[in-house]
């Protein structure tokens, strides 16, 4: 089956590229990621929706695969926090959640049989109390770059935060259950 990734993410490709060898990685166009909805579980559903809506499916692809995700703000319910800028608007962003619990959002689109479903799920994240060394370390790594709330939780992040509740895959940047989808039609491959 060949399979596409809308996006430039090396962690969904990671994921992905397990279950799915004949694996496709590019990003799409530009996409307008504003949303109208005010709530962080309906904006990533949109930005994802708007992402799906922005691809070509005039392609060789069986399975293509969009994705977006947001933390949500541990302080205010209807804000996200996305991807920092810069260092210093990542330190910030970690020490915001540093000693915290937050949620995390994931929104994934699968297309296939000619069809979009769309899958959203949350799960929550506790991440230690970090101390400026910690921090420092964090922002040098560049472990932040590209991540929605500065983190990845399977690379540096991970000596510091964990799991509450829900799936990994969410936090990682696949919605849990589309993670689920996308491991059944794989099977279909074999």
């Amino acid at each position: 089956m060949r399979v596409w990734l809308a996006s430039k993410s090396a962690r969904r490709a990671d994921m992905l590229a397990q279950i799915f060898p004949h694996l496709t990685c590019h990003g799409i166009e530009s996409v307008d990621e504003s949303s109208t909805s005010s709530v962080v579980s309906g904006q990533v559903l949109e930005i994802c929706q708007k992402k799906a809506a922005a691809v070509n499916l005039e392609n060789d692809y069986e399975l293509i695969v969009v994705s977006d995700t947001m933390i949500q703000d541990p302080d205010v319910d209807v804000q996200a926090m996305g991807k920092a800028n810069d260092a210093i608007e990542a330190a910030a962003m970690l020490h915001r959640l540093a000693g915290r619990r937050h949620r995390v959002w994931t929104a994934t689109g699968i297309w296939y049989n000619s069809k979009w479903e769309f899958h959203l799920n949350e799960a929550i994240v506790e991440v230690d109390a970090l101390s400026d060394e910690a921090l420092v370390e964090l922002i040098l790594s560049d472990s932040w770059v590209g991540k929605a709330g500065s983190y990845d939780l399977a690379g540096e992040m991970s000596q510091y935060a964990r799991l509450v509740e829900g799936d990994e895959a969410t936090v990682l940047g696949i919605a849990g259950d589309a993670m689920e989808r996308l491991v059944q039609l794989s099977d279909y491959e074999v």
